[in-house]
């Protein structure tokens, strides 16, 4: 914690400016050691600077030197951010003259981790700036700016806040039962603060799937035989010729990938080769990845021609995705029907064509429909946002339902505190008031360089 790091902060590449960052006691001092201008060490602290980065008696860049003196920075210690000329070339000769006089190369998120080390963020406002920074659509950004804003730290610390003051409670009635003037705790009143606490743990856990699609978008593979269009639907959802599109059966023969937004959520696209018998080895393949994929998407959006009938394999097919969430598409509805429509799932079927502009309206909805986009925009995003969270929330829900069953079976309040205080320290990882050293490196590491 008391040593000096410094990493470059923005993406490298021709630009017209990049920022080198440095966080540690004695930045400022060796900031001032390369730097023609004012003395860095004698100046007011959130001021910016104007001069040169000079090693060796020769002028590097021209810059503009940010200093911000602890506690009130991102990192509560000590920082300096120096403006140079965009340019790697540049960016790299700042960044080792500071290595050069006492820094060292930051670790992936190190100056997030030295935030959270020194309290200045808790561990869902740290991965809130992660996703803010990865985040691709406005629904995205605004999710992740509610957990930088502390607002699931806040939902979190409540429950936190009523179970620590149970099992004062408790402990002070099974160690000192004797004292007449001790706050009375009765079952009935365990019980009901248990079942709020587990009310509000049920629509955490129950958010994480809405977290999901917030963060990471929706998955769905486009599934058919081949010439249905599968390829034309990809193209036309992304307004651009993404996927070759041709008469030739089997054009198809690997995983197309291409990304859009439906009502403000990530839609990842994913063309797979035509569904059918080939002795094509190359196609083969393609075929064997189509049907992997399947089992990791979140949608199966399958493709049929309405000017073809629905032979007996291709039913059967349709059928053995029983456990799987799907649309299944109508495609050119402009031309003669030959569909024998009564042998589908009607709340499954949506028709359209991408021939004409609105030719995929049906579908959009549909989507819509079915994953709730538009109420999930319309609710507050606090979200758990990631796997961790979940897991360390249904922890905590297990121990406040095993808690609840020890309170309707009258059990000992010895037994009742051993579950309240499990609960308490499952939450706590959450935020990050527990933790552990490994879990702390792998999740900063996932951070990029100078953040």
């Amino acid at each position: 914690m008391n040593e000096n790091i410094c990493a470059i902060s923005t993406a490298l590449g021709v630009g017209a400016i990049s920022i080198v960052r440095a966080s540690g006691p004695e930045v400022i001092m060796i900031a001032n050691e390369i730097f023609e201008g004012k003395d860095l060490t004698q100046v007011p602290s959130h001021t910016i600077h104007y001069g040169y980065i000079v090693e060796n008696k020769e002028k590097i860049d021209e810059v503009l030197v940010s200093v911000m003196r602890a506690p009130k920075t991102f990192t509560m210690e000590d920082v300096v951010e120096i403006n140079c000329h965009g340019g790697i070339a540049t960016t790299h000769r700042v960044l080792e003259a500071l290595l050069l006089h006492g820094c060292r190369m930051a670790e992936p998120g190190e100056f997030s981790k030295k935030g959270f080390l020194n309290g200045r963020i808790d561990l869902t406002e740290a991965e809130g700036i992660n996703d803010l920074i990865a985040s691709e659509t406005e629904e995205a950004r605004k999710y992740a700016m509610n957990l930088v804003g502390g607002n699931l730290k806040a939902i979190i610390q409540k429950s936190r806040d009523v179970l620590v003051s149970l099992d004062a409670e408790l402990e002070v009635n099974f160690d000192f039962p004797e004292e007449a003037d001790n706050p009375e705790i009765t079952h009935d009143k365990l019980k009901t603060a248990l079942l709020h606490i587990k009310e509000d743990l049920e629509k955490l856990i129950a958010s994480s799937k809405e977290g999901k699609l917030l963060k990471n978008g929706i998955d769905i593979a486009i599934l058919g035989k081949p010439n249905v269009g599968k390829s034309s639907i990809l193209n036309h959802l992304l307004d651009e010729k993404k996927a070759i599109v041709t008469d030739i059966a089997g054009t198809t023969r690997d995983i197309v990938e291409g990304t859009t937004t439906l009502s403000g959520i990530k839609i990842n696209l994913l063309d797979t080769a035509g569904l059918r018998e080939t002795e094509d080895i190359v196609e083969k393949i393609g075929v064997d990845k189509s049907k992997d994929i399947v089992t990791k998407a979140d949608l199966v959006l399958y493709v049929l021609n309405n000017n073809e009938e629905i032979d007996d394999k291709e039913l059967e097919y349709i059928h053995s995705l029983k456990n799987v969430q799907k649309i299944l598409f109508i495609n050119k509805n402009d031309l003669e029907s030959k569909i024998d429509k009564s042998v589908l799932n009607r709340d499954e079927v949506a028709e359209g064509n991408t021939l004409t502009p609105n030719g995929l309206d049906q579908l959009k909805e549909r989507i819509v429909s079915l994953f709730h986009l538009n109420e999930i925009k319309g609710k507050n995003y606090n979200f758990l946002s990631n796997a961790r969270q979940t897991a360390l929330a249904k922890k905590a829900y297990a121990s406040i339902e095993s808690a609840i069953t020890s309170v309707e079976e009258f059990m000992p309040f010895e037994m009742i505190a051993v579950d309240i205080k499990n609960a308490f320290d499952e939450l706590g990882e959450i935020i990050g008031v527990t933790y552990k050293e490994e879990l702390l490196d792998e999740l900063f590491s996932k951070f990029c360089l100078g953040k």
